[in-house]
């Protein structure tokens, strides 16, 4: 675990939120490196046991609740957790669905083909995509399932997911934004040009893929996330980026 947060490189000044702390492994190495660290954790008997080992640190605070009905913090933070395989997709959600949050970032230990899925670029995905313009993910290693104990029954991999410094949109426009995808993925058996009929002018779309060597039958999935932002940029009427 040390050498996890030493990878991710946490600062001495950061805030962290540890999300399902258990034993305490993560919590321990966290607390060497960052300021503070808050640990939260749901399971009764987990939270008994991390009071009492970090009884004695001003730097951890333990606290017991369900991490997706939990207010983030309004400052800075980072979030790290071996999260529940299970929540893997909530608690992204809680965690970037929206980009006005503090979050600076986060490294999350969850399913490895779930952080390769996330890592991908292609094909696209409709939950990716609708982060990606605010968020990058890189899939930093695998995790076999043999280095966990109890031993899941399928291997692990650190997800690390970074504030882009420029994102691609702004926060006010997600909303269209998701829109936009949701019209593409709900047809995403289609043509793009098909299941955007009404939002993305034919000649603009033809134009578009010209310049961007996107083929003219190209499904939702086939575009990437600059893609997206480019149509984006289309069914607004402004020229795309």
């Amino acid at each position: 675990m040390a050498e996890l947060v030493e990878h991710a490189g946490v600062a001495a000044d950061e805030l962290v939120l540890e999300i399902g702390a258990g034993t305490g492994r993560l919590t321990e190495a966290l607390a060497r490196s960052a300021r503070r660290v808050v640990a939260i954790e749901l399971d009764p008997e987990f939270v008994a046991g991390l009071r009492r080992r970090f009884r004695a640190r001003a730097d951890v605070d333990v606290v017991e609740a369900d991490f997706l009905l939990l207010p983030l913090p309004g400052v800075p933070f980072r979030a790290f957790g071996n999260v529940p395989f299970a929540l893997t997709t909530a608690i992204l959600r809680r965690l970037l669905d929206a980009p006005t949050s503090s979050l600076l970032r986060a490294d999350l230990i969850v399913q490895y083909e779930t952080a390769r899925k996330r890592a991908t670029m292609w094909p696209s995905s409709f939950a990716g995509l609708g982060w990606q313009p605010w968020w990058e993910f890189r899939l930093v290693r695998r995790l076999p399932a043999s280095a966990f104990e109890p031993v899941p029954s399928v291997d692990a991999g650190v997800l690390s997911i970074v504030r882009h410094s420029r994102p691609l949109l702004s926060a006010e426009q997600r909303g269209d934004y998701i829109e936009l995808l949701r019209a593409g993925f709900r047809r995403a058996d289609l043509p793009v040009p098909r299941s955007l009929r009404g939002r993305i002018p034919e000649r603009a779309w033809k134009r578009m893929a010209r310049e961007r060597g996107i083929a003219p039958d190209a499904r939702a999935i086939d575009l990437d996330v600059f893609d997206w932002v480019a149509l984006f940029s289309l069914a607004r009427g402004s020229s795309p980026p």
